[in-house]
């Protein structure tokens, strides 16, 4: 059911111009500016923790490392201060642009990215590294809510609605999966609900599952490594339920484990992980299980509470209060992608999930991903300043 005002007319909005929209402004929502700004610190105390170990084996310091990803937490604050002050409706228009460009990024990944542990994944331009991915997944989930809001008329047609809207999703997640699977498999999932949210009909989704489905049996089939990364998970539940464990697999989940296990209930205490000097990227894929070691069961369920904070904020405040179909939309995209990768995140570290490289946000060590996940935080903060009950806009 759509709840709107009357004499609303909720598909029109991108020909309005923001200057025209008649909710007032407002404050924007402090309770998720709070939590990400406690996000920002829980990580740069983890990441100064975890750091150590590949500091020195590289022949730094852990300080002109923490500085660094300060800075650029710094910068991924800034920009969500810019965006909150940009009006949501102009940030849609410039949707289709955004994946144009974002495109023409991927495919140079493809031919100049850099590799690192055997994937290419980012560009380096100026001599600035940076992953196109951070870029088509922000761009596409816009363009995605954009493309849904101005279709609502005949959101069920198939050749009408649909297939322009899956053109932009199979393509990007193709583009994407070629040397990032993980990321690949998040934002197809993301782009469907998103999606279900918009009222596309399930059928319609049902299909857009198994060609993803298809697709990724075929990137899976196609990586050795990736085989291996699958292989060890199914081997690790086998092991689970045997008791029967192999410490020549799966290293990275089993290091993980041991830092959780260690943590216990109040953890070993700051800075005294012993797991960072073993695990691969502790900083990064495997924050969590650094901050479950020090910090322990107390401290990892605190973090995963503030994720659950800015889901039930973006969605239950922001999303179901926007004025329009256009910013519940984008609303749900953004708060979805940030708490699907913290959580997903802290299930690979935890084991419920395969090893898949995905950062947490604002907690991992600063790059891309922190920039553009604070371009996001910025959209919902914005969302939220044109937010009123009244004039809610939500589909249950």
């Amino acid at each position: 059911m759509l709840y709107t005002t009357p004499n609303k007319n909720i598909s029109s909005v991108m020909g309005t111009s923001p200057d025209e929209i008649d909710t007032p402004a407002q404050g924007s929502d402090r309770v998720l500016l709070v939590s990400v700004i406690i996000l920002m610190i829980f990580g740069s105390l983890a990441v100064y923790s975890s750091i150590a170990f590949f500091a020195e084996s590289n022949q730094t310091s852990a300080g002109s490392l923490v500085i660094s990803h300060l800075v650029k937490l710094s910068i991924a604050f800034l920009g969500m201060l810019i965006a909150s002050k940009i009006n949501y409706h102009t940030l849609a228009k410039f949707s289709r642009l955004g994946m144009v460009v974002s495109w023409v990024l991927l495919i140079g990944v493809f031919f100049f990215g850099a590799e690192v542990f055997g994937a290419r994944r980012s560009l380096s331009i100026g001599g600035f590294s940076f992953q196109p991915s951070s870029l088509a997944t922000v761009a596409l989930l816009i363009h995605i809510a954009v493309l849904v809001d101005e279709k609502q008329d005949y959101i069920k047609d198939f050749k009408r609605a649909f297939l322009p809207i899956m053109f932009w999703v199979v393509i990007t997640c193709g583009l994407i999966g070629i040397e990032d699977f993980s990321s690949a498999a998040v934002l197809m999932g993301l782009s469907m609900l998103v999606m279900f949210v918009g009222r596309v009909s399930t059928l319609q989704l049902g299909s857009l599952l198994i060609i993803g489905l298809l697709g990724a049996s075929v990137l899976i089939w196609q990586s050795p490594e990736r085989q291996s990364r699958i292989d060890h998970y199914i081997d690790q539940v086998v092991q689970v339920k045997s008791d029967e464990f192999n410490v020549a697999e799966g290293y990275q989940a089993q290091q993980a484990h041991i830092a959780i296990a260690q943590g216990e209930i109040f953890g070993v205490g700051i800075g005294k992980s012993t797991q960072r000097d073993f695990l691969p990227a502790p900083y990064n894929d495997f924050i969590f299980a650094i901050i479950a070691e020090e910090y322990g069961f107390v401290g990892s369920v605190a973090l995963l509470l503030l994720f659950t904070l800015i889901l039930f904020r973006g969605i239950a405040k922001i999303a179901k209060n926007a004025p329009d179909t256009l910013g519940m939309l984008m609303a749900v995209g953004c708060t979805l992608t940030i708490a699907l990768y913290g959580f997903v995140n802290a299930g690979v570290a935890s084991g419920l999930l395969p090893v898949t490289g995905l950062p947490m946000p604002f907690v991992s060590y600063g790059g891309t991903s922190t920039l553009f996940s604070g371009l996001m935080i910025g959209i919902l903060l914005n969302i939220s300043k044109h937010s009123s009950g009244k004039n809610a806009v939500f589909y249950a």
